[in-house]
């Protein structure tokens, strides 16, 4: 077993190898705090026959590292949650350019969270913990990297910043990389300026080459294994050659296409074309006849666009598609939009919720459960590229790019104690042609507008693209989703008129400098402002009403000690203020009291309603109430939902009133006026104290009581008239 040992941020930090899962092509044991990952990589002996890398990387979050079991009637961890998915793909996004071109061996990267101390996040020593497996096993990976998290507190950067030192953060971004380049960067923050982003990304990459050096030197006293064999397969020269002269300007040719349909039916006309020539003239040189086009394709765009700065479409590397937009659309809908540039299409609505409508997690991060108020999910059916393809469920690419959209929008919601709605944004992708989770940033900020939601400002998010080849590079506005697939960089970008909110950036390369990366988000905020323009002219705020068709929601605070009145054995009372009004009520720890319901008049007699059962009598206030017993020395008033107080026979009148069944009768419904509340908390009314005094009329002297007695009516009956004035529910 080899281990190092280091302090990093501020807390010890460890990396083992040789003590768990030996038989693995590589592993690693990583602690940081009381946080544990397991990392490790096999890689298969064989290459595989699929015409693409096939790496896969799991990531599992055991909730015995939390000391819990897995909520719902299966009690072990079931498929993977969003965090976990998300986590698998920042690993596998900052892993994979570092294979060399050619390799296809299967390669799988499993990592376990085997112990978690709720303060420091483990994905950024999943990273870490990967980046030493494979470089310590005989994979073909070119150099070890690492992974950080920086923040920013009270104008102070923090590196791998606590679960805790996060909430008071205004970044939130993750950084992976090599010694000399960024590999790797995905992160939120509150509406912070470019310049801001690249010294968050500087800070970062100094703790990357601590960790690559921790690394490092572990690796040189480990028992390294020498690289596997393997070869790269090329094709005969003379075949490329053929396939040049056959395909060369008919492929220039094809791809000049504006329409993202007619430019692939071209290009793979073209290809079948040759392809059948070739097999025609040699039949088993067909697989690389179809990879030597394949090779032409991915040359000719690039050659292009770094030649004559004109792309495919016929744009200019800094221009944006053409934007239309819809906005109020779904008559039923809280809000809707339809965000179309080029030839991506969003569809997205807005639903608002309540207290009762939030999202509950089963997390190994926190203590207590989580929940959360605002969700955006992204979906991506086949036929919005024109494929027919198998729809199985929610894939990994829906998720992250669900996550990169909800990220830009969260900055600008308003505070739940503002708007207490539990909001639910769904973006249905129509069409794609290149950055479709930006567009379901521009439709989301929309429909929140047409929703009436108040939020900060309006949010766009626009994707750049890189084509890089030696010193030459073009950095591109808006990318195709050829443009994606051909070219270096996915660079999305989100924000508003005033800063950044959201960014995620891939590369294909082993690494990009800060220097072009400085300029993709330079470049990227005049395409963000453009779009922003566009969209003020659909909408340049929120609608000043909500949808007839969502619920109102009011909030009443409440004592702690009226909670249990509120509620009711079992539930009873609050079950029914619900069933009489059609409204939904919800009540907190603290005493806060959500009503929520579609129709004003429903939420104000569920609001009257708790007022009445919670509130307190008041002295001074009048009251109507109903006379619930007549006595000889007056009668019980309950001027709330059970509290009933004693309204004496001498405070009926201005007049003396000889018998109390002679003014009043059992379910007469009176107004009285609350005069006293003495120290035990027994309550006294007066109905003439709402009267005008008669003329002339004299106050009688009051006769000091005996200490026996109980008052007018007898002792033992003005005892028990004494108590019937407390305060009392049923």
């Amino acid at each position: 077993m080899q281990r190092i040992e280091k302090t990093f941020a501020g807390r010890k930090l460890v990396i083992e190898t040789g003590r768990m899962a030996k038989q693995a092509a590589g592993s690693a044991l990583v602690t940081y705090g009381e946080t544990m990952v397991l990392a490790a990589v096999t890689v298969s002996e064989n290459k595989s026959s699929l015409p693409f890398f096939p790496l896969t990387v799991e990531y599992k979050e055991k909730t015995y590292a939390a000391g819990k079991i897995p909520g719902g009637y299966i009690k072990r961890e079931g498929r993977p949650s969003d965090n976990e998915i998300l986590t698998c793909r920042i690993v596998d996004r900052s892993i994979r350019p570092l294979f060399p071109e050619g390799f296809q061996n299967e390669v799988q990267v499993v990592i376990y969270v085997i112990s978690a101390d709720q303060e420091n996040k483990p994905d950024t020593l999943a990273l870490l913990a990967t980046s030493f497996a494979l470089a310590s096993s005989h994979a073909p990976w070119n150099k070890p990297i690492a992974g950080v998290r920086v923040g920013r507190i009270q104008d102070k950067w923090v590196l791998n910043p606590t679960f805790q030192q996060l909430e008071y953060s205004d970044i939130d971004m993750m950084v992976a990389g090599s010694a000399d380049s960024i590999m790797m960067v995905e992160g939120g923050a509150l509406e912070v300026s470019e310049d801001d982003v690249v010294e968050a990304i500087t800070v970062a990459h100094k703790g990357i080459k601590e960790l690559i050096a921790m690394q490092e030197e572990l690796l040189a006293k480990s028992d390294k294994k020498e690289q596997m064999a393997w070869a790269k397969h090329e094709p005969a020269a003379d075949l490329v050659k053929r396939v040049g002269d056959l395909a060369s300007e008919k492929i220039s040719k094809a791809l000049n296409q504006a329409d993202k349909a007619t430019r692939v039916k071209a290009i793979e006309s073209v290809k079948r074309e040759v392809a059948a020539l070739i097999v025609a003239e040699t039949p088993d040189m067909g697989k690389d006849a179809g990879s030597i086009l394949d090779g032409m394709e991915y040359d000719a765009l690039r050659a292009q666009v770094l030649d004559t700065k004109k792309r495919v479409d016929g744009r200019a590397v800094n221009e944006v598609r053409q934007i239309t937009i819809e906005t109020g659309l779904l008559p039923r809908v809280h809000g809707s939009s339809l965000f179309t540039r080029g030839q991506t299409q969003a569809l997205v609505a807005v639903t608002l919720g309540t207290g009762n409508d939030v999202q509950r997690l089963d997390s190994i991060d926190d203590p207590q459960e989580q929940t959360k108020s605002f969700m955006l999910h992204y979906n991506f059916p086949p036929f919005s590229t024109g494929e027919a393809k198998p729809m199985r469920g929610t894939s990994r690419r829906e998720i992250g790019h669900g996550n990169l959209a909800e990220r830009a929008i969260q900055a600008v919601l308003p505070p739940f104690e503002e708007f207490p709605y539990t909001l639910r944004i769904v973006s249905e992708i129509l069409e794609s042609n290149g950055s479709s989770s930006m567009a379901s940033v521009c439709g989301s900020s929309l429909s929140l507008y047409d929703a009436g939601v108040p939020i900060k400002a309006a949010v766009a998010g626009v994707a750049m693209g890189l084509i890089k080849e030696g010193k030459k590079y073009a950095i591109l506005t808006d990318i195709l989703g050829t443009e994606d697939h051909l070219g270096d960089m996915d660079f999305k970008v989100a924000g508003t008129e005033h800063g950044i909110t959201s960014i995620q950036m891939d590369i294909k390369i082993d690494g990009l400098d800060l220097k072009i990366m400085t300029e993709a988000l330079a470049q990227a905020k005049e395409g963000r402002l453009h779009i922003l323009g566009e969209m003020a002219k659909a909408m340049n705020g929120p609608n000043a009403e909500l949808s007839q068709y969502a619920p109102r929601i009011v909030t009443l605070t409440i004592s702690p000690e009226k909670i249990g009145d509120l509620i009711g054995p079992k539930g009873k009372t609050i079950r029914g203020i619900q069933d009489e009004t059609g409204a939904e009520l919800t009540v907190d720890d603290s005493g806060l009291v959500t009503i929520a319901a579609v129709g004003g008049e429903a939420m104000e007699r569920a609001k009257q309603m708790v007022k009445a059962i919670t509130a307190e009598p008041i002295v001074g206030d009048t009251y109507e109430g109903t006379v619930k017993s007549i006595t000889a020395f007056g009668a019980f008033v309950e001027i709330m939902p059970g509290t009933e107080a004693l309204l004496h026979v001498s405070e009926i009148k201005w007049e003396r009133v000889d018998k109390t069944e002679d003014v009043l009768k059992k379910g007469e419904r009176v107004k009285v006026k609350l005069v006293d509340r003495d120290e035990r908390g027994r309550l006294r009314l007066s109905m003439k104290a709402l009267l005008p005094k008669p003329e002339g009329y004299v106050e009688r002297e009051e006769r000091p009581r005996e200490s026996s007695g109980g008052g007018e009516g007898g002792g033992d009956r003005g005892d028990r008239g004494g108590s019937r004035g407390a305060p009392r529910r049923r």
